[in-house]
């Protein structure tokens, strides 16, 4: 991988590996064409992709096999790469500009 490619994405905490795994597959699914990079720290999990990372609410509903709105998700991150962009459907990390 080109080393001057700036990854972003989420990083979630450990404590619920349900969510955890399937926050990981549903970036998966959602980022077909990219490389998804998981960093997991034990108490936490870094998952990253190159300059963008999707997730939509029904990949992530599929992956945990039950209903979830996206808000939910934010007390278990504890921090993310990049801004973030938060919709009922989707949430977004993305780099401001390209360098």
């Amino acid at each position: 991988m080109d080393t001057h490619v700036k990854m972003v994405g989420p990083v979630v905490r450990g404590l619920d590996a349900n969510l955890a795994e399937a926050v990981i597959t549903a970036i998966e699914t959602d980022n077909p064409d990219a490389e998804v990079l998981v960093d997991d720290q034990g108490g936490y999990i870094r998952i990253a992709t190159p300059n963008v990372c999707r997730m939509t609410r029904a990949s992530l509903e599929d992956a945990l096999g039950r209903t979830f709105r996206l808000h939910q998700l934010e007390p278990q991150l504890a921090g993310f790469a990049g801004r973030m962009k938060l919709t009922d459907d989707e949430v977004v990390w993305f780099l401001e500009r390209q360098d």
